[in-house]
């Protein structure tokens, strides 16, 4: 009855329930089944009525039980969990809802809904092997395609670790230029005597250790593109060699006399202003009025907080693959935390933290308690950013009446955002356009479930001051 799935399950409905589910006895039975899917197991829904959940989908990956299982513990529901019923079936979105108790308190019931993860959607994800759906993420998409195939410089802005050089290799790969090399130089990185010979190159003898002649980095691009990071820092003298290459196309060696003719596209990188580094004379003005043709700003991780579960599992996959691991994804604990950060060290810094998760964890899942160390280190490394506020779940049953379960990570952002600032009137009127449910209310202030609960007890409030 188990077979692979033969279709990609486009007639699956993407609102209704798929599967109803309770836990009777300490294992989720499916109570209810849609025909559809029911006919993907080659069966019927009256025979899959009453069967343990992980007899049916014995092969579903992730496990379908410990979503259902964390789906009832938190309260919450998970969204766009990606799951395949079968090993080799196409990858689909299950949204997993807990739907609470039956009337004797014994019986916790949950809804599935399953829908195909479409194409569009897919590449709604990203352009050009960068990723994010944000607005401001996809203006730079938009820059990518409008400036790749022209020859014209380009200026790219942003703070460290927010991905230049990532955009200066779409750019490359994205236009004319794509079948010729990229090369890439931190003018930061060298020394003052070492940049010129790198960009430059040099002649046998020119200097004391120049024992052989070598080919700069303009020669390395002949005919591509020259990626010129942290252009800002690079010393005056080398400034005006630079713009004189961009105004006639020659280069001269270090040390030699003959004058060599390059193409070469320049795209430079800052983290800096460099309207700043003109007014205060480290920036040549005739120089930036030849590179700031055109210019793509990337903006910081913090400024776009819905592209990072997106690159949360990106890093996931990649760094799967690399160490050889199975973890399926994060928990929305985990996930919460990462959203709650403002990143300064950007994309760089968030696939530096999921490296190591991913070494770390042996679970099938990563989930708040796996980030309690590193959020203890941002505190000590920059007080103020994060408070970790840990509690068992069943801590608060007098207000929430939740059914007991494992210990809950709760993150919230303190200082001058801090959500402190929420008082009566708004927890009253939170709770009320969603009917009554809480963990829908805290959705609806941007906080946690057990932050909503901190500050009813914060104000003194209890549920039936809510109602009232």
């Amino acid at each position: 009855m188990m077979n692979r799935l033969d279709s990609p399950l486009e007639n699956l409905p993407s609102v209704a329930p798929d599967l109803l589910i309770e836990k009777r006895a300490g294992i989720w039975q499916i109570s209810d089944v849609s025909a559809r899917l029911a006919s993907v197991c080659n069966a019927t829904p009256e025979r899959l009525k009453g069967r343990g959940l992980d007899q049916v989908f014995a092969q579903s990956i992730p496990s379908l039980s410990p979503l259902a299982e964390e789906a009832a513990n938190s309260g919450q529901d998970l969204v766009d969990i990606k799951v395949r019923l079968f090993p080799d079936a196409p990858a689909l979105l299950a949204d997993i809802r807990y739907s609470g108790l039956a009337a004797d308190y014994s019986v916790q019931r949950v809804q599935i809904s399953l829908r195909p993860e479409s194409v569009a959607s897919q590449l709604d994800n990203g352009f050009a092997g960068l990723i994010g759906r944000s607005p401001a993420m996809r203006e730079v998409f938009r820059k990518i395609e409008l400036y790749a195939n022209v020859d014209a410089a380009v200026v790219i802005t942003g703070e460290t670790g927010s991905g230049k050089e990532l955009v200066a290799k779409a750019l490359h790969e994205q236009g004319r230029r794509s079948q010729g090399p990229f090369a890439a130089i931190n003018c930061s990185a060298i020394s003052e005597q070492l940049l010129e010979s790198e960009l430059f190159g040099h002649e046998k003898g020119a200097f004391t250790g120049a024992i052989r002649s070598h080919r700069g980095h303009f020669e390395q691009a002949d005919g591509g593109t020259l990626f010129l990071d942290e252009i800002g820092d690079m010393p005056l003298h080398i400034q005006s060699k630079l713009l004189r290459v961009l105004e006639d196309g020659r280069i001269q060696p270090v040390g030699s006399e003959k004058v060599r003719r390059v193409d070469v596209r320049i795209v430079a990188a800052t983290n800096v202003s460099l309207e700043k580094a003109v007014s205060d004379g480290r920036f040549r003005a005739d120089l930036y009025h030849r590179l700031a043709v055109l210019r793509i700003h990337i903006p910081p991780l913090r400024e776009r907080p819905e592209d990072i579960p997106l690159l949360a599992e990106h890093f996931l996959n990649y760094f799967n693959q690399h160490y050889q691991k199975q973890i399926e994804r994060l928990t929305p604990e985990a996930m919460s935390i990462l959203t709650a950060y403002l990143w300064p060290g950007n994309i760089r810094e968030l696939r530096n933290l999921m490296e190591r998760l991913v070494i770390e964890t042996q679970a099938p899942a990563i989930g708040g308690r796996a980030l309690a160390e590193w959020v203890r280190e941002r505190q000590t490394f920059q007080p103020g950013g994060l408070q970790l506020v840990a509690r068992p779940a069943n801590a608060l049953v007098p207000l929430g009446q939740s059914p007991a379960g494992p210990p809950v990570i709760d993150i919230e952002l303190v200082g001058d955002s801090a959500p402190d600032k929420i008082d009566r009137e708004s927890l009253v009127e939170a709770y009320r356009r969603a009917n009554g449910n809480i963990a829908a209310a805290a959705r609806l202030l941007g906080i946690h479930r057990a932050t909503f609960y901190r500050h009813l007890q914060r104000l003194g409030l209890d549920r039936q001051d809510l109602n009232n």
